[in-house]
Formats: structure tokens, sequence, C-alpha cells
């Protein structure tokens, strides 16, 4: 996912700061099942820092491992991981790892794509055989530019390729300052969105008020610039005001978000839509639609860390289209 990778490149300016040499694992295939699956990556420096998971933990004590050697030499190793009699997953992981040393091109291009919130295509070519690898390796392409993980190489076309096109960050905006908001920003900058939070100008909020967020926003329902929702946004609306969650609506009326939660009880909600078609007779069945109040899956949530949980797994269930239920009911694998 492209916020592993922001991640990561972001580590490895620390670590180029510190003058160390960085190896970066990635799974390129996979026989029978596993934690994870084709395309996940972590950055290790020479200090033992690792950035990223490919599994539960067992895995990462190979990876840092077999590491040393392209650390000494500069050159990729494809590993091997049999996690049929070590985790149960019953399956075969292929590792490339590689040192991590992208041009300041690559860094600019990456992060001007983030920004633009652009998808990005990665090619990891690799070599199917245990041991160090000279023609494997990673790049992104960007309008036909291939850019390399490390400034020295070059694709080659006749080897298998790991082909992923890693869409934009998931993005969420919150409309509230109160506790509960900040404990929903919480858990999900920890699950890699990209978090918003809009206050009212006239509170005295800061970003430090919301640890993990991206962006604090102190604007007024007439001021709000909704450009910056797309169709990989979600939006919370949890200002506790009723005459400030109608205004928010009317503000957000047109815009093309994929979930939209409202806080508070189900009477709440039918009050709040019975007055925004009042103020707007035009409003969409489609927008209406949307509108999901009380926020969240039923779980039996009560604190505001609860409550926070309960909506971030239901907008994931959206964004994937899932229905939720026990994974032990779930017939056939996990994953598609």
């Amino acid at each position: 996912m492209l916020h592993e990778l922001k991640k990561i490149v972001l580590e490895y300016q620390r670590a180029r700061e510190a003058g160390l040499k960085t190896v970066l694992a990635t799974v390129v295939e996979l026989e029978g099942s596993s934690y994870r699956r084709p395309g996940v990556r972590m950055l290790l420096d020479e200090h033992g820092t690792m950035t990223g998971a490919v599994s539960g933990g067992c895995v990462e004590k190979e990876i840092w491992r077999q590491a040393q050697q392209v650390f000494q030499t500069g050159l990729p190793r494809l590993m091997t991981y049999d996690g049929r009699y070590r985790l149960g997953c019953e399956g075969i992981l292929y590792i490339l790892l590689e040192p991590f040393e992208p041009g300041d091109v690559f860094i600019s291009r990456f992060f001007k794509q983030l920004q633009e919130r652009n998808s990005l295509l990665i090619h990891t070519h690799y070599e199917k055989k245990e041991g160090i690898t000279t023609i494997s390796g990673s790049e992104m392409v960007l309008d036909g530019q291939r850019l390399p993980f490390r400034t020295a190489y070059k694709a080659q076309a006749n080897i298998p390729c790991l082909e992923q096109e890693l869409s934009p960050c998931f993005s969420l905006l919150i409309i509230g300052g109160e506790h509960d908001a900040v404990e929903l920003a919480r858990y999900a900058s920890a699950t890699g969105w990209e978090v918003r939070v809009v206050v009212n100008p006239m509170e005295e909020k800061s970003i430090s008020d919301f640890p993990g967020i991206d962006q604090l926003i102190p604007v007024s329902p007439e001021q709000l610039d909704t450009s910056i929702i797309d169709s990989r946004t979600a939006i919370v609306l949890m200002t506790h005001s009723f005459v400030k969650d109608l205004q928010y609506l009317l503000a957000l009326k047109d815009c093309p978000a994929t979930y939209l939660g409202l806080l508070g009880p189900a009477t709440r909600r039918e009050k709040l839509l019975g007055a925004l078609i009042e103020h707007d007779p035009g409003v969409t069945e489609e927008f209406l639609e949307r509108l999901r109040g009380p926020a969240g899956l039923n779980i039996g949530a009560e604190t505001p860390q609860e409550i926070a949980i309960s909506i971030v797994a239901e907008i994931l269930a959206v964004i994937r289209q899932q229905e939720p239920m026990p994974l032990k009911d779930k017939k056939g694998s996990i994953h598609h």
C-alpha cells in the first residue's frame, strides 16, 4: 500500500541524513498462504531499525540476518522463507533484498505524486532463485520514465516482474474537535490514512491537540474547501452541534466522498436529513443514501476509543465492499 511505501521513503531520508545504508525487502511471490501478500515491503538500516513489516514478526528476524550480506556487498539477493513448519501459514515466501538508495529525482517525483493524489506504478523484477542476483531490482514508472530504487539499477525484461499500481493514500476528514474526534484521528492515523481535522476557527485548537494528523483546518462551514475531497476520502461529521452539522452537510452535499458518517442516534440523523431537504430540496438521493448515521459498526462500542474502532471498521468495510462478519463464518480464503 502507498502509505507503507511513504513511511519507507521518509525513513530512508532520515537514515541517509545519518549516513546509514538501507536495504529494502519486498515479498515478490508466494506459494500457499501467508500473513501478508506479495508487494509488501519493509526497510532496514545498518543499526537494525525496521520500518514496515512483511509478516507477523517471525520472518523479519531472518530478513535481518540475510540482509547483512546485502549491506556488506551492495548486491541484491533473493531469499525464501518456508512458513509451513514455522509460522503455520502453509506458505513459502520469496523475498527480494536490495540496497535502497533512490536518487533525488525519485524522491521529488514520489512526493509530488503523493501531494497530487496520483497512483504510482511499481515494477519489481526478480530471478526466482536463492542467493545473490545482480539483475533483480525495483523501479517506479511515471509517464514512461523509469526511476530505480537504487541509482545503478537497470531493469531486465526477460525475468519475472511483480507489477503494482498503488492507489493514492486513503484520506479521512474529521469535522469536529472534541475528545472523540481526537481518538478517531489517532486510530485512523495508525491505520495509515492521511487525516485532516476541521475545527471551528473560534476554538483554541492546534495540530498538537490531534496526535498523528496531517493537517488542522480551522474554517467555518462556508469557508470549507471541498476540492480536497475525492473518491478516496471518508468524512465523519462529529461537531456535537445540530446547527453546525447541518451547515457542514449543506457544504458537503456535492462532494464525491466514498463515506459520510454522522455521529449521534438515528433520530438525530432523521432530523438532520429533514432540515437538509428543507434548506435544499434539490439534494440528490445518491447523497442521502451515502449518509451513515449512527456512524460505525454494531460492536457494542461505548468509550470514545471503542467508537473510533467501530467507525474505522465500518469505513474499511465500505471501501473494501465487504459485509462485516466473523471470519470464522466466512467461506473460503480470507483474501481474494
